[in-house]
């Protein structure tokens, strides 16, 4: 190996899944290793680089102003052109089973954008969404360590592999409400059969989470945006049971230096209207809601979800999407006297919301969640108790995890595993929301020791990237190993 390899820095090119809840992460991800001195490379597509780019831009404005760092370097490449509308380059973007056949064509096409980066760039490592199924194979072409990314928790992904290996659902009786029970975790792990992705109903998914497994085995390893202390028998399940290798270096939202903006192009103008709003409630006295970018409710749940808001007593922050905006269909009666400007107890906000910001704001004292992992790692993050609503994906593990194994959440019941362009059979009642708010922002010895535990592991995740941390000690043992990799190829 010559001197000159050895001063060069190491060099990763990420390359997330096309979908806010992967980029941004991954952007927060690449800032942590960038700000130790790693090369770092974000290839996206154009729509999917406006959504970090004013993350990118501020982690190299924090880096030139400090002197320490190396800055991001952000790859656009055209979205292949499948017949999509102009602009729609992420799952955020997918109203029909159709839309999303055509995305994921784009998604097979992007492999030649990422083999052309790969041929003309010398990369040490790529960290690359595990939903890109060729990646792994594309790495090895180019005799680059493959580091998989699925976004999610090292429980979820134990779980994973128990239902891929074993297939309880098999055995299962066909009942909606059979209880189907994970075999071989740390912990007994149970599911009604309604909560889990049926492989008779959904074979195109079983298959992706069979590739996902599979990749996994031969990649280099995983990375996780999590940390050791929250999860640590499944950290040593996954690496010493399953074998396989895995960094965890989380939670990189950390890492963002302005949360305001995180995940969007520009600061909202309604921000600081949010912010004094929060500051005129009480300590631990609102609740906060949202569900994500992917989740969608039907008037019906909407209803009730805003009759729990009422019924709750509680002060209210709630996030509503655009694709359940509309008022008419589900406002109940009396709920505008509730909401900004007319009332004071409520403030719903279309579309974006700075989450860091509400969720670490002092008046907030529990989240009414989809269990979306990016989500649940903010609130760990933020010392904030949960409410789990769970929809699908990984949802319903992290609940488990959330409720059963962390204790820091209790859940309203959600019993039907359906995407955004499926209808479920049961609608939670407002009174069920309302009880479950009530739980855990009582006071009561339940929402007392929830709370409790909440701060505990939000101290313990803010710690883990400090100097020392298991997550900033799991950066620099990747680090190490990389290099020590090239050395070794380059003898």
């Amino acid at each position: 190996m010559t001197i000159k390899d050895e001063q060069q820095p190491l060099h990763i090119l990420f390359f997330p899944f096309l979908a806010p809840g992967h980029l941004i992460p991954v952007a927060d991800m690449a800032a942590l290793f960038a700000a130790r001195g790693v090369r770092c490379s974000i290839l996206t597509t154009s729509a999917n680089a406006a959504v970090i780019r004013s993350a990118v831009d501020r982690a190299n404005d924090s880096f030139r102003g400090s002197g320490g760092g190396l800055a991001i370097d952000l790859v656009v490449v055209p979205f292949p052109d499948v017949g999509l509308p102009p602009g729609a380059e992420s799952g955020t973007a997918l109203s029909s089973q159709e839309d999303r056949d055509r995305f994921f064509l784009a998604i097979m096409r992007l492999r030649e954008p990422f083999d052309r980066f790969l041929s003309e760039n010398r990369a040490d490592a790529v960290v690359v969404g595990s939903f890109f199924r060729w990646a792994a194979e594309a790495a090895a072409e180019h005799s680059v360590p493959h580091l998989g990314f699925l976004g999610t928790s090292v429980f979820a992904r134990s779980c994973t592999n128990s239902v891929v290996c074993n297939n309880p659902m098999e055995a299962a009786p066909e009942d909606p409400d059979a209880v189907v029970t994970l075999p071989g975790l740390p912990h007994r792990v149970e599911l009604r059969r309604s909560q889990m992705m049926d492989p008779k109903k959904r074979p195109d998914h079983w298959e992706l989470l069979k590739s996902i497994n599979s990749a996994s085995q031969r990649s280099f390893g995983e990375l996780f945006n999590s940390f050791h202390e929250l999860e640590p028998d499944y950290v040593e399940h996954y690496r010493t049971t399953l074998g396989r290798r895995s960094w965890l270096v989380g939670p990189v939202a950390l890492a963002n230096k302005d949360a305001a903006v995180r995940g969007t192009s520009e600061l909202s103008p309604d921000a600081d209207g949010y912010l004094r709003w929060l500051d005129a409630k009480p300590h631990g006295s609102v609740v906060y809601v949202s569900f994500g970018t992917l989740s969608s409710f039907s008037p019906a749940e909407m209803r009730e979800l805003a009759r729990g808001l009422d019924l709750s007593g509680r002060n209210f922050v709630w996030v509503i999407n655009g694709a359940d905006a509309d008022a008419s269909e589900w406002m109940p009666e009396g709920f505008p006297q509730l909401i900004s400007p007319r009332g004071e107890r409520g403030l719903t906000i279309q579309g974006w919301a700075p989450q860091m910001l509400i969720l670490n704001h002092p008046a907030v004292g529990g989240f009414v969640t989809h269990c979306g992992w990016n989500s649940t790692l903010e609130a760990v993050t933020a010392g904030v108790p949960l409410v789990t609503w769970p929809r699908y994906a990984d949802q319903f593990y992290n609940e488990k995890l959330i409720t059963e194994v962390l204790k820091v959440g209790v859940g309203v019941g959600s019993m039907d595993f359906a995407s955004k362009l499926e209808n479920r059979r049961v609608v939670i009642g407002g009174e069920v929301v309302a009880g479950a708010i009530g739980r855990v922002m009582g006071e009561g010895e339940e929402g007392e020791a929830i709370r409790k535990k909440a701060a505990e592991l939000g101290a313990k995740a803010r710690g883990a990237l400090e100097k020392g941390g298991s997550s900033y000690d799991d950066v620099g043992r990747l680090m190490d190993e990389l290099m020590a990799r090239r050395s070794s190829f380059n003898v």
